[in-house]
């Protein structure tokens, strides 16, 4: 499973929570410094670091993907993300390989990459 690398633990799994329509399965010390949270069959764990592990703007430059989750509606995520205003980075797009995807990105800049 993807570890991601945030700023704020508390902070990142309340926005996957409240934006991404993820379950916070746990929260790990006081404050948070771990913490895993899940949606359907994708689980991501989130880790604090107290610096950027990422030069700054590689990952845009790069298009460095941190997660990527395989969903069996994707269009139908893509929708729900768009009524809870969810910022995109690509929009839902047919890929050469065949599958459908779209990217977000959280708080801390990690990508997210959606497809089915």
């Amino acid at each position: 499973m993807p570890v991601l690398y945030v700023s704020d633990v508390q902070a990142a799994a309340d926005f996957y929570r409240d934006k991404l329509g993820f379950t916070i399965d746990f929260l790990h010390g006081q404050p948070a410094f771990y913490a895993s949270v899940s949606r359907d069959e994708a689980c991501i764990h989130l880790r604090f670091v107290h610096q950027p592990m990422y030069v700054a703007g590689l990952r845009e430059k790069e298009q460095v993907i941190a997660a990527f989750v395989v969903v069996a509606n994707v269009k139908g995520l893509f929708a729900e993300y768009q009524t809870r205003q969810v910022a995109f980075v690509h929009r839902l797009k047919k890929e050469p390989w065949g599958q459908s995807s779209f990217i977000v990105s959280d708080p801390d800049g990690n990508a997210l990459c959606f497809a089915g």
